[in-house]
């Protein structure tokens, strides 16, 4: 069975084209000409604004035209993982394979997040069979990397008074609400030196972590690949000089790290210790997370000498401050049970140049006061090891709204099919609500989607049968909103 085989025949098909479009997180032209495309063949209204989001637009079945217009919203933009460090997201497509009751991609992120919103809101678009009001489709780009669509979505682009953002991950779940984010940056500057030549190197390397979505798996306890790599070289430093020449791990700020790499030396006199004080991290790592991370991998070997090391001071501020820097949940909502409140993320540590490492971390929480605390506390200590700290503009979290008439019309929606009460949530995840609030303070709003798993990594997967009770939901939500008048 293949991708061409699935039901809904209608979404499934135009999911499969978008996997065929490359989509990076600002990289979004070939996506937007396949939306400008579908649109002229279709008949479709459409216009862009200056950021590059796109905005369709059809008009109510006969009879329906004094009902609330309804805009269905979606992303355009993928995170582009893969276990194959070669792939070129840039231009190749997306394979997809069909494994039981799951859809998932081969090596690479799926990118049903939000791929899959996308065939959804393009399906209403030309569904015949459909009895809706006015609708309007918005795509935005870049949010993964910054909601920048969101932030600088263009005047009159949506005229809509009801929103469905396409953009969750549970089925028989619909939310009301979500955390706000901001990400923090630290620049270290170093002396470059030449490595010294009485040194023997290796090549530490930590891969194939679970990994996943920095504010939907961040309660799960994964391994944080950037943590557990300076948990190895904080310890070697407590009895070795270390002389750290190269650390790389992480790529996206929204993403839980699940790889991570340094090459360092020790005395010569020291080798065969450090190969011990390997071998003793790895049995405490694996027995720690037993059960968790089963595919992660640490390999260490001796590597040849680089012509530069980082200088002595700032590695050990370095070091010690990814140590100690703070990953995960800091607390829980007292409002709704299960909830993470606050977390942080240590996402990414990259060599700039010559004399600059750059350390990303990204920030969360439903309470806007306890999204900055966690940020200072993120500054103060890099701060205290040297860094130059700066904080991005942010986004702000979407409060929940229980007296919501379209979130009343979505539940219902989902009972009528399927015989259950559709669990009414906050996300810790940004969603571009909040940001849609700001500019369009009377919309109301709910997001719903199918169940998808581990986005955000190579092992994306999003559940067949889900896809198709989504698509039930979407359609008789827009069937019941016919009924109301504007």
């Amino acid at each position: 069975m293949t991708i061409k085989d699935l039901k809904p025949a209608l979404v499934f098909s135009i999911f499969d084209r978008i996997t065929q479009v490359p989509r990076p997180s600002k990289k979004e032209e070939k996506i937007r000409k396949f939306l400008l495309d579908f649109a002229a063949e279709n008949g479709i209204a459409v216009k862009t604004d200056a950021i590059g989001n796109v905005a369709m637009s059809v008009p109510a079945t006969p009879g329906k035209e004094n009902a609330p217009t309804v805009v269905l919203q979606a992303h355009m933009d993928m995170v582009c993982e893969s276990n194959d460090k070669s792939f070129d997201f840039d231009n190749t497509p997306i394979t997809t394979v069909v494994d039981g009751e799951w859809l998932r991609a081969d090596g690479t992120t799926l990118g049903a997040d939000n791929g899959i919103g996308m065939a959804a809101a393009l399906a209403v678009m030309v569904d015949k069979d459909l009895v809706h009001g006015p609708v309007e489709a918005l795509f935005t780009v870049d949010e993964e990397t910054g909601l920048t669509g969101a932030n600088n979505l263009g005047e009159g682009m949506i005229t809509g008074t009801m929103l469905l953002n396409l953009d969750s991950e549970d089925d028989a779940e619909i939310f009301v609400g979500c955390a706000g984010g901001v990400d923090t940056t630290c620049m270290f500057t170093y002396k470059r030196s030449f490595s010294p030549t009485d040194f023997h190197y290796f090549k530490f390397d930590i891969s194939n972590g679970l990994g996943g979505h920095s504010g939907g798996d961040i309660h799960l306890g994964r391994a944080n690949a950037n943590k557990l790599l300076a948990r190895f070289l904080y310890a070697l430093g407590q009895k070795h000089e270390v002389s750290l020449c190269e650390i790389d791990g992480g790529n996206l700020r929204n993403a839980i790290p699940r790889a991570a790499h340094a090459v360092f030396g020790v005395h010569v006199a020291n080798r065969e210790s450090v190969r011990v004080e390997f071998n003793k991290f790895v049995a405490d790592v694996e027995k720690e997370y037993a059960g968790l991370e089963t595919t992660i991998k640490f390999e260490l070997e001796t590597a040849e000498r680089p012509e530069y090391a980082v200088d002595s001071d700032t590695t050990r501020n370095l070091i010690e401050a990814l140590y100690s820097a703070p990953h995960g949940v800091v607390s829980m909502s007292r409002d709704l049970e299960g909830l993470v409140e606050t977390s942080t993320n240590l996402a990414s540590v990259k060599m700039k140049g010559d004399n600059g490492i750059l350390v990303t971390t990204s920030q969360r929480s439903s309470v806007e006061s306890r999204k900055w605390d966690i940020a200072y506390q993120v500054e103060a200590l890099f701060r205290l090891a040297g860094a130059e700290v700066t904080h991005g503009d942010g986004y702000p979290g979407w409060a929940p709204d229980m007296n919501s008439p379209i979130m009343h019309i979505a539940s219902e929606a989902y009972e009528e099919l399927y015989g259950i009460k559709p669990a009414i949530k906050a996300i810790h995840a940004g969603l571009e609500c909040g940001l849609f609030l700001q500019k369009y303070p009377h919309l109301d709003m709910v997001s719903f989607g199918p169940t998808l798993r581990d986005v955000h990594s190579p092992s994306e997967r999003m559940h067949i049968p889900a896809v198709e009770r989504f698509y039930g939901q979407l359609t008789r939500t827009l069937a019941k909103v016919a009924d109301l008048k504007a």
